[in-house]
């Protein structure tokens, strides 16, 4: 909403977010936090990890003869995480409001602020596609004889068999990702939250990194091991984990970004 709209709705425009500086004590906080959530929420925190989980399955059995595609896919499945997270940021907003956290409420939780979340979307579809492009052309390049098996790649990964492949898929892989979770750390909580467009809340997640590089590092490295450890258990500890940090993802936007109530005065009448 820009200032024009805002005037003729008679509410004051939603100001630039005020990001916070924290530091590294508050990421067992977040996690300790999310943990609450998930025990409060319970059967409607599940379902949400369970669609996380069933999404790892099907990717599996569709593309399991196609290694490079899949691996792509799967690390574009931790990019798009933030997007299917929003029915648990609605969660955690109901508990902290002192709401019963019900499962049917939270399914349209993006629907308030739909364009904008669209265009976030789109944006981290794009960032998929080329992606998983990317990840078919690194194994093209390193497996000229064909396809390795799965179990080629990560015998070949664990024992550094094949240096220069490992480490070109882990730098092009973490482009992607570092890209995506730097625009992406607080964006999607912030458009839910305030309906923020897509630009400024983009911004404010960038903004909200430089100030915290460090914690806003080991958070996204915190992020990655839960993720991995849900996918070394064939899909099945994403039920738990995606839950986890989802729920701890909104408290952190809560910790790294200024309540909107502080930061614009309560208009007298």
């Amino acid at each position: 909403m820009d200032k024009n709209d805002a005037a003729k709705s008679g509410r004051p425009a939603s100001p630039f977010p005020v990001i916070r500086t924290i530091d590294c004590r508050a990421i067992p906080r977040w996690l300790l936090a999310g943990w609450r959530d998930c025990r409060q929420a319970g059967a409607a925190s599940l379902f949400y990890g369970a669609c996380f989980a069933s999404a790892g399955w099907l990717m599996y059995f569709v593309f399991a003869q196609a290694y490079a595609l899949f691996a792509g896919l799967t690390t574009g499945f931790l990019l798009v995480g933030p997007f299917l997270s929003m029915g648990l940021y609605d969660l955690s907003r109901r508990i902290e409001a002192g709401e019963p956290p019900e499962l049917l409420p939270t399914l349209g939780a993006w629907r308030p602020n739909l364009a904008n979340v669209g265009v976030f979307a789109a944006l981290l579809a794009v960032v998929l596609l080329v992606w998983a492009r990317a990840s078919m052309v690194v194994f093209a390049l390193f497996y000229t004889g064909g396809l390795p098996t799965f179990a080629d790649v990560v015998h070949s990964v664990l024992t550094f068999e094949e240096p220069e492949f490992a480490i070109v898929y882990f730098a092009v892989g973490g482009f992607f990702a570092l890209f995506v979770f730097a625009i992406g750390v607080v964006s999607l909580p912030l458009m839910f939250d305030r309906q923020t467009d897509a630009v400024t809340a983009a911004i404010a997640s960038l903004l909200a990194c430089a100030r915290n590089p460090g914690p806003i590092v080991l958070w996204g490295a915190c992020i990655v091991l839960l993720i991995a450890a849900g996918f070394a258990t064939l899909f099945f500890g994403l039920v738990l984990v995606t839950p986890l940090v989802g729920h701890a993802t909104w408290h952190a936007y809560r910790e790294i970004v200024q309540r909107e109530s502080d930061t614009v005065p309560v208009p007298r009448h």
